[in-house]
């Protein structure tokens, strides 16, 4: 490793340079006019100013005016019709189960499918603070849409230039610069079943003043989104969901599987085989009710769908029947969100050598989702219990279930706790970011720009619908009170403990905290019979605190050589300088969950921090111009030497070049070498408890989905741990608990980077821009926390079971109740992982005008993605990622506009090529794992038509409509898993949407020219 500057070095750099870290005062047409004439501009990744598409990095650039034309008030839904952010972490993905704790209401974008915490997310050119416990990541709902002038999105290589964290890229939000004036913006939308509403109002005034040198701007937003539920979908709730489940018939009568059949199969009117909303009875302790409710009714299982060996655990769906319907534990489509933002910019030109300059917003977000209910699964009740149905006594075992002669009588129940209440968060984000700096010129040819950021965010995390796990025991341990009433056992027995065999929820059993007698008797026998006091006397919401803290010193001196030599192509532009970052994250859970007495609790209080001082220098080099084979030709290069206190010393540097051996067509490429330092939450986050679906890979419908060393792995891990055929294995496909931990031994990752364009201007078709550019990213030591379902899996895919997945995984051995079934996981990230995808970007741009039809335009944004590559551990096989839901092969955007006058039009038509449901994987080794004409999600093809209307100087009218042919969420909605797969596949559930809005313009309040 190359040997680097010390802290102190790094310090004095900071000290006596400036950092022109991309600002830039241009609007949209302004940067585009500067472009075609050649004028140097600042942009997204680069220091060095020059003109637009003479740099070597592609970037794409989307408008204001193209987002107003969307109709959405959120950003990242807008953002998600680019290919390369298709992905991103939207409020689809923030609500209901979908959410992780703590991230409901989230937006978080996600650049070419390698994850939010690679992608670096920057407001002109300068960072913000995150806002999620212990990541780099930015929630794009604390920035304000009607400040945005566009937004510049670069791929790869961004390490060299803004520091770790974009090693995937940049997305760049331009802000507007000297506004004057004063506007009011509203907008109102609905969709076409009237509801996933969405409102804004918008409010920005700004004065220049002192002959132009000075301004000064402040704007508010506030917006509105509705909550949207499965249930408002008809064809996501009732017995109307379909989803893939096993098909009965693909077992025979005699337990073979029958050739030609497909393991899945769509079905709807799906249930639960054993729990039921009112208590599923179990009296013969076999796992499956023999009554419900409460009055004790017999339990009707429904159609068995996968027929399984004596002695092995049914299938965990049935058809019919009594049990509770998998529709009924939808949840939310979209989380109701709230945000207000007020912003404010100044500046002022001292002297051309001195300006001063401030930035200062406050951003406050609440969002609210609801997820599932609690479930219970074999909970103990003994046979004294005066709830237990009366009909249901005669058949109770007059011996303990436990083979304790000496133990209680009594009974099994399953039940999902829907009149307990849906669990949820209402969360809120407050986040403070401020700038100052100074710049100015040095000489003709030399600037400087320094300046300070800090960013503060505070989370407030509310927990609604917890059950306090010690109480809970003791209310339902119900005993008669001797005088014709009912109260609890652990009321009139002192020192009592709950007698329960925790098999599935909540555990450990936690010490009793409560005070003897206050306990309050609980029924479960039958929805809707407990009493609201004990309901409540088990039930609390638990409230989480997080904050963040970001400080960033950061400056440069930038300039050229051109008062002292140029090469042919003009003068050599150079920027040095450095920085000074240090980032904060604490976190505080709630005393309850800090004392292990609901789900997901977290073992204790977590902090961490780190800073980095960074050096870095920046050349752009114009060898040519206006020669023969020589119009352009530029090179460029760039690297940054970091120094952190956690992983200690890394550099990340690039190169690349701009060729136009003709004025009509220029190539360009790059090739850049990045890192990122692992973040807080990997190096120092609490201890936490977790409860995660596993559908168990050595199941014997499972075995053969993985790689060829699977099938062999399982013989032997199911033989050591005494399961006696592993052959007819079930095991589980539940939620099981376990632990997510920390790492402090990490390293940074890094990676390669390479870029490769054309850039075609022809000069006999004015106005057309044609632009393609091949992407090639590989990732080593990528830092990877598997899920408990993924670990799993990748335990038991390697060429031996002794590797670091198996070690995170535990399973019941042959003395325990249920050899060879997952009973725990650990999750750790790790420097093991490989990521790898490459593909091909290419946008047009064209406008036409015409004397008396008005200006026509086209506008197209598009991806090929050639792959998308996952390796879990060197050596292992390569997980192929490409062409499933969220990395289409083709993905193209394309507007087409017309204006003429006060009126103008936009068509956006969005198109994304069909995906599988499964993995190739999996395919691969099971052609027949559904019919054919299952195999794949349908292709997404909506569009998209938007409008707007100049009605005077001053007034703005416009309006429109997405998804106009209300293209559907595709079919099936569950995967083979039980996991949700189709809800926001290809298109989202919301359908049809219509929006309208106005923009006023008012007379400058502050008595300037208009």
């Amino acid at each position: 490793m190359k040997a680097i500057p010390t802290k102190a070095v790094l310090h004095s750099a900071i000290c006596l340079a400036a950092l022109a870290i991309g600002g830039t005062s241009a609007s949209a047409q302004d940067a585009a006019e500067a472009a075609e004439q050649g004028d140097p501009i600042i942009v997204t990744g680069s220091r060095i100013a020059r003109p637009e598409l003479a740099a070597a990095n592609p970037v794409v650039t989307v408008s204001n005016e193209d987002i107003a034309a969307s109709g959405t008030i959120n950003l990242t839904d807008y953002l998600q019709t680019l290919p390369a952010l298709q992905n991103s972490f939207s409020s689809y993905d923030s609500s209901g189960d979908r959410a992780g704790i703590g991230t409901t209401g989230l937006n978080l974008l996600d650049l070419r499918n390698l994850g939010a915490e690679r992608t670096l997310v920057l407001i002109d050119g300068r960072r913000q603070v995150a806002a999620f416990k212990g990541i780099q990541a930015v929630d794009i709902n604390t920035i304000p849409t009607d400040l945005v002038e566009r937004v510049e999105v670069l791929t790869g290589g961004a390490s060299a230039i803004y520091g770790a964290d974009g090693v995937s890229g940049v997305v760049n939000f331009i802000q507007k610069k000297d506004f004057e004036g004063v506007t009011a913006r509203v907008q109102n939308g609905i969709s076409s079943r009237g509801d996933a509403g969405q409102r804004l109002i918008a409010l920005t005034a700004g004065h220049n003043f002192a002959q132009g040198r000075g301004n000064f701007a402040i704007a508010w937003e506030h917006g509105e989104q509705d909550r949207l539920t499965q249930q408002q979908r008809k064809r996501y709730s009732g017995t109307n969901r379909t989803g893939f489940y096993f098909n009965p018939n693909k077992i025979s009568a005699t337990g073979q599987l029958v050739s030609g059949e497909p393991f899945y199969v769509p079905l709807d009117d799906v249930h639960y085989f054993d729990t039921s909303r009112e208590g599923g009875i179990d009296v013969n302790y076999d796992g499956v009710p023999d009554f419900f409710g409460a009055q004790g009714t017999p339990f009707d299982p429904g159609e068995i769908l996968q027929p399984t060996p004596p002695g092995q655990q049914p299938y965990l769906y049935r058809r019919g029947g009594d049990g509770t319907l998998v529709s009924d534990y939808g949840t939310d489509l979209l989380p109701e969100t709230n945000r207000d933002i007020v912003s404010a910019v100044a500046h002022f030109d001292f002297s051309d050598a001195f300006t001063l300059y401030a930035e200062g917003k406050y951003a406050n977000t609440q969002s609210f989702s609801l997820g599932q209910p609690t479930y219970d699964y074999y909970l103990f009740i003994q046979a004294d219990n005066p709830y237990i149905p009366d009909a249901v006594r005669p058949f109770i075992f007059p011996v303990s279930p436990f083979g304790d002669p000496f133990g209680p009588a009594g009974v099994m129940v399953n039940r999902d706790n829907f009149d307990f209440g849906r669990r949820g968060e209402d969360i809120e984000r407050e986040t403070i970011r401020t700038v100052i700096g100074a710049k100015g010129d040095i000489s003709p040819n030399l600037s400087y720009d320094l300046s300070y950021v800090y960013g503060q965010t505070k989370v407030t995390a509310n927990y609604i619908g917890n059950i306090l796990s010690d109480r809970f025991y003791a209310a339902i341990d119900a005993v008669s009170d001797g005088a014709g009433g009912v109260t609890c056992r652990a009321n009139v027995m002192p020192g009592w403990t709950p007698f329960q065999p925790v098999v599935y929820t909540r555990a450990p059993i936690p010490p009793v905290t409560f005070s003897p007698g206050d306990c309050v008797p609980l029924n479960i026998f039958g929805e809707g019979v407990a009493s609201q006091e004990a309901i409540d006397w088990i039930s609390a919401d638990t409230t989480d605190r997080t904050k963040l803290t970001q400080h960033v010193v950061n400056g440069a001196i930038t300039g050229n050589t051109g008062s002292m030599f140029e090469f042919p192509g003009g003068p050599l532009g150079f920027a040095v300088g450095g920085e000074y970052r240090k980032e904060k994250s604490s976190f505080v859970p709630d005393p309850l969950v800090e004392q292990g007495l609901t789900w997901t609790n977290v073992l204790g209080r977590s902090k961490g921090q780190f800073d980095v001082w960074e050096a870095f220098a920046e050349v752009n080099a114009p060898l040519l111009a206006d020669m023969p084979l020589a119009h352009r030709l530029d090179v460029d290069a760039a690297i940054r030497f970091a120094d952190y206190s956690t992983v200690g010393s890394t550099t990340a540097w690039k190169i690349g070049a701009n060729w136009a051996p003709v004025r009509d067509i220029a190539l360009r490429g790059t090739y850049s070498h990045a890192v990122r330092a692992p973040n807080i939450t990997e190096l120092f986050g609490a201890s936490s408890q977790t409860f995660l679906a596993v559908n168990d890979p050595c199941s014997f419908v499972q075995v053969q989905n993985g790689s060829q060393y699977r099938a062999a792995n399982c013989q032997a891990l199911l033989t050591s741990l005494g399961v006696s055929d592993p052959a007819s294995f079930i095991g589980q496909s539940n939620r099981v608990g376990g632990l997510v931990t920390a790492n402090r031994d990490l390293r940074e990752e890094t990676a390669k980077t390479f870029t490769a364009g054309v850039v075609i201007q022809p000069s006999f078709i004015p106005r057309l821009v044609v632009t393609a550019d091949w992407y090639d990213i590989k990732i080593n030591d990528a830092i990877n926390t598997a899920s408990a379902d993924q670990l799993a899996g990748l335990c038991v895919d390697q060429q031996s079971l002794d590797n670091i997945y198996c070690g995170a995984i535990t399973r019941q051995g042959s003395g325990d109740a249920n050899p060879g079934f997952i009973s725990g996981f650990t999750l750790s990230p790790f420097n093991v992982a490989n990521f790898k995808t490459s593909g091909l970007d290419f946008t047009v741009s064209y406008a036409h005008p015409t004397a008396s039809a008005g200006t026509f335009g086209l506008r197209l944004v598009g991806n090929y993605l050639h792959e998308l590559k996952f390796i879990p551990i060197p050596g292992a096989e390569a997980v192929n990622r490409a062409y499933l839901p969220g990395s289409p092969k083709f993905q193209i955007t394309t507007d087409l506009t017309w204006a003429k006058g006060p009126v103008s039009f936009d068509w956006q038509i969005n198109y994304a090529s069909s995906t599988y449901r499964f993995d190739r994987q999996t395919i691969a080794n099971t052609p027949d794992i559904v019919a054919p004409e299952y195999l794949k999600y349908k292709e997404r093809f909506t569009h998209d038509l938007s409008f707007r209307v100049q009605a005077s100087q001053r007034f703005e009218f416009y309006g429109g409509v997405n998804n106009m042919f209300d293209q559907k969420p595709s079919f099936a909605l569950l995967n083979y898993a039980g996991a949700e797969s189709g809800l926001n596949t290809p298109v989202s559930a919301v359908g049809r949407f219509f929006f309208v809005g106005a923009r006023v313009k008012m007379a400058d309040i502050f008595g300037g020219p208009q």
